[in-house]
């Protein structure tokens, strides 16, 4: 069921294809998910998956979790510019749906570890609940390197029926150095500004104060997440709201939202990437650098942008 309703979402989005950026839903932040908060107004709906595998390949546990756990949200994200504060954004990312093994096994056993000849993970005991997430967070932001509004800093808090957690963030997003060179030497070279047209770079910090919900019943005491990028598109100057497309590739390190028997932390490191073309945005992370395939091990994301679509349909009508 799972499967065919992802695919007819994909589907949906790709002949609308008319970039769509969204915060992603709360717990895929430790899964290794894009972490960096809107800029701009936006309305976006999608699809997300996450998985937290009981047991690796092998049967080692990942700590004390006696259940394998496939979170499958559908979600909305709303992004507002606060008018009257110059640099200053509100956001809220709801996501619900039922908490069911069978989609998320089909990617790990059936899709990713047939191809890459892995032996399939093994299944307890499943959590299966109807869960959910919101996520808000007042974020300012501030030109570093002239004009251009890239730096940011914000607070944020997590809730639902998987944990809570508040939260403050810092960072750069897609900046440009280019601008960077300009700001500190007075100019920038050509190849420089060339270059900065099409490659951007990102990087965030935040720190965490998670509790215990009701499906993670023991977590840690604090977070640490850093988080850097690299973005490929086309950022030339333009009247249009949004950039055409981007490819995206992240690295995580999380210090960690499970803990092992002893209650200390288990530090993850994940690598992410994402593809946005117009209104759409597919992304997928994975622990694979971590050498491990159990606890949070893998998710995957695909959202439209809806005020993106609804203005290519008025601007048809």
């Amino acid at each position: 069921m799972f499967i065919g309703i992802f695919l007819m979402s994909l589907l949906l989005a790709a002949a609308a294809a008319g970039s769509a950026f969204a915060e992603t839903t709360a717990q895929s932040v430790h899964w290794g998910a894009l972490a960096y908060p809107d800029k701009d107004r936006t309305l976006t709906a999608g699809f997300v998956t996450d998985r937290f595998t009981e047991f690796d390949g092998a049967g080692n546990r990942y700590n004390d979790t006696r259940e394998t756990m496939g979170f499958n949200f559908w979600s909305l994200s709303w992004t507002e510019r606060l008018e009257r504060y110059k640099g200053w954004n509100t956001n809220l990312t709801v996501g619900a749906g039922p908490t069911r093994d069978g989609f998320s096994r089909f990617l790990q056993n059936d899709v990713v570890h047939k191809f890459r000849g892995l032996t399939p993970v093994p299944v307890g005991a499943k959590r299966e609940v109807t869960d959910f997430m919101f996520n808000g967070t007042l974020t300012k932001w501030t030109g570093l390197f002239g004009d251009h509004e890239d730096g940011f800093a914000g607070v944020g808090l997590a809730a639902g029926s998987l944990y809570y957690e508040p939260y403050v963030q810092l960072g750069v997003r897609r900046m440009s150095l280019a601008d960077a060179a300009r700001a500190s030497f007075g100019s920038a070279p050509a190849f420089l500004e060339t270059a900065s047209d099409y490659v951007r770079f990102s990087a965030m910090g935040r720190y965490g104060r998670p509790f215990s919900g009701a499906a993670f019943r023991e977590v840690a005491a604090q977070n640490y997440l850093v988080q850097t990028s690299i973005g490929i598109g086309n950022y030339r100057p333009c009247e249009c709201r949004y950039v055409p497309w981007e490819i995206e590739l992240a690295v995580t390190v999380d210090s960690g939202l499970f803990v092992d028997h002893r209650g200390d932390a288990l530090e993850e490191r994940f690598i992410s990437l994402a593809l946005r073309y117009s209104m759409m945005t597919f992304e997928t992370w994975n622990d694979l650098i971590n050498q491990k395939d159990y606890g949070p091990s893998f998710g995957a994301r695909l959202t439209v942008d809806l005020l993106h679509l609804y203005d290519t349909w008025r601007a048809e009508h």
